[in-house]
């Protein structure tokens, strides 16, 4: 099992753990019974979040003037990083900018760092898991294609839909 499909699947364990049965996705419950403090702060609108230790315990920092669903991803993404990513996490502080990935350098800006791209496999399966994204399919004959559908889809996991047709994409 590569990097990119065991954060799908530590991903996908904790979605079981909470036994859902239909979106959306509950992440900032997820984050309490993971024992993670959110926090709301107005950044820079380029700045989405930050995951990082204060005594000892697990924060998220999210950017309050952004959209929900961005906020959302946000958290699944920070999430990402304290579960896959912990040791790093005590060394330092990560900070997540715009487009889903940490623009630190030029490897984190091109979206190949792979502390990433595993962040995002992980938010991605946290927030549309393969199972409920395939029952919701599966609950219609709507063509994927149909913008109105992939939106009232989007709508129902509370994501965008960029967010949605990337993972539809990787089904």
């Amino acid at each position: 099992m590569n990097e990119l499909e065991e954060a799908r699947e530590q991903a996908g364990a904790l979605v079981k753990r909470l036994g859902l049965k239909a979106p959306p996705v509950p992440v900032d419950r997820l984050a309490k019974v993971l024992g993670v403090r959110i926090e709301y702060t107005p950044f820079d609108d380029e700045l989405s979040g930050m995951a990082f230790i204060r005594d000892g315990k697990p924060v998220i920092g999210v950017n309050s003037n952004h959209h929900p669903n961005r906020q959302r991803f946000t958290i699944a993404h920070e999430l990402a990083h304290v579960v896959l990513h912990r040791a790093k996490l005590e060394a330092t502080v990560l900070i997540d900018k715009g487009r889903n990935f940490i623009p630190r350098d030029s490897i984190s800006a091109e979206g190949i760092d792979p502390l990433e791209k595993q962040a995002n496999a992980f938010a991605s399966e946290l927030l549309m898991p393969e199972r409920l994204v395939r029952q919701v399919l599966a609950e219609s004959s709507r063509d994927i294609q149909d913008d109105d559908y992939l939106i009232g889809m989007a709508n129902r996991f509370r994501v965008s839909l960029a967010a949605l047709q990337f993972r539809l994409g990787r089904l």
